[in-house]
């Protein structure tokens, strides 16, 4: 991002009209049947660990984290991570990354999921899920469940669904 200065800020209220005209430019109509959307219909994703980048006002990158139980665990869901076109390749996506599980191991948070491609989230330290661990509700690509854990040992005898955390309920 030498060439350019890159903002992260916490999530708006007033950022959520324009981080859904991204999500629709970037993942299209498809994304609502994606299983991780099926957790976001029930709860809410948290302010204080969803990020904006921002390039002067121009809104180019966006990711939320959203609360979720793994079996009776508490965890987070990453995601969606998405970054305008024009501006991947430039470090939004990991600056994102970096300042979304920064903020969440500060909170103490102490694992984090999501669905993605493994050689670029490992980067940030997520990792596959072993099988049969931990089950998304829908279909899902089970290769490309990760967890980053944020505490060492945190995944330790932690299995079941992945589910919202109804104290967090809509």
């Amino acid at each position: 991002m030498s060439d350019l200065s890159l903002t992260i800020l916490p999530e708006t209220p007033n950022d959520a009209q324009a981080i859904e005209r991204l999500h629709e430019r970037t993942f299209g109509p498809g994304r609502f049947v994606l299983s991780a959307y099926r957790l976001r219909e029930h709860v809410e994703h948290m302010l204080d660990l969803s990020f904006t980048a921002r390039i002067g006002t121009l809104l180019v990158g966006s990711v939320r984290q959203l609360p979720v139980c793994v079996g009776d665990t508490p965890a987070l869901v990453l995601g969606p991570l998405t970054v305008e076109p024009p501006f991947r390749g430039r470090g939004v996506g990991r600056a994102l990354l970096d300042r979304a599980l920064a903020e969440a191991r500060a909170k103490g948070h102490r694992l984090v999921f999501l669905v993605g491609d493994e050689p670029y989230y490992s980067r940030v330290g997520f990792k596959a899920v072993p099988k049969g661990r931990a089950i998304m509700p829908g279909p899902v690509d089970y290769a490309r469940l990760l967890v980053a854990k944020l505490v060492e040992g945190a995944f330790d005898g932690v299995s079941g669904v992945i589910r919202p955390d109804w104290s967090m309920a809509k």
